[in-house]
Order: structure tokens, then C-alpha cells, then sequence
């Protein structure tokens, strides 16, 4: 089956393209229609902030609260509290591992269309 995508007029006057999505798709290799079905769900999503929101708190208690906010009670907060070295490491982990993520995203990309 011979596959002619183009943007011209076609013989019947049309500018239609020839091809569909899923043609275009198993031709080039590129997909880019996403089904609702591969969607993740709108729980995941509520998990993802949730997760982060916990994170973002605990990290704040560990870098600058702890210092003015006496024992709570909780073993954990109180473990982090009483550190002072690595509750700035994991905090700060998070952002400097998104610059190393997306700096090598960048690079290859450039090497990609070099």
C-alpha cells in the first residue's frame, strides 16, 4: 500500500491530507494521538500533589522551622530537627537533580540535531 501524505490539492480538488492519524503514525513512526484510555487517572494526579505538598512541608520544617519550633512529638520531624547537615541535603536534592535532568535533556537534544 502506497502512502502519499501531502498538502496539495488532490486530483478531486480536495485538501485533504491522504493519510490518517494512525497511518501517518505507522508510516513515520511518530504517534501523536494519545487515547483517553492511556490517560493516567485524576487519582494519580491528586496523589502526585498531595506527595509533593507533604514533601515541600516537611522540607520547610526542616530547613528553617525546626530551628524556632520546640520537639513535636514525632520521631521523624524530631530526627531531622536535631540533624544539621544532611536535612538540607535530600531538600536540596530535588532541585539540583531537575537542573542535571533537564541540562541533559537539553544536550542531547543537541546532539540529536547536529
Amino acid at each position: 500500500m502506497a502512502l502519499t501524505i501531502s498538502a496539495e490539492p488532490s486530483e478531486s480538488g480536495s485538501s485533504e491530507p491522504c493519510a490518517t492519524p494512525e497511518e501517518y503514525g505507522r508510516w513515520t513512526g511518530y504517534h501523536p494521538v494519545t487515547t483517553h484510555a492511556d490517560a493516567p487517572s485524576p487519582q494519580v494526579g491528586y496523589v502526585i500533589v498531595i506527595l509533593s505538598v507533604v514533601f515541600m512541608l516537611v522540607g520547610v520544617y526542616a530547613t528553617f522551622l525546626s530551628a524556632f519550633i520546640p520537639k513535636t512529638g514525632w520521631r521523624v520531624l524530631d530526627i531531622i530537627a536535631s540533624d544539621s547537615h544532611y536535612k538540607y541535603f535530600i531538600v536540596l536534592l530535588v532541585p539540583t537533580t531537575a537542573y542535571f535532568v533537564i541540562a541533559n535533556w537539553v544536550g542531547w537534544q543537541y546532539y540529536q540535531n547536529s
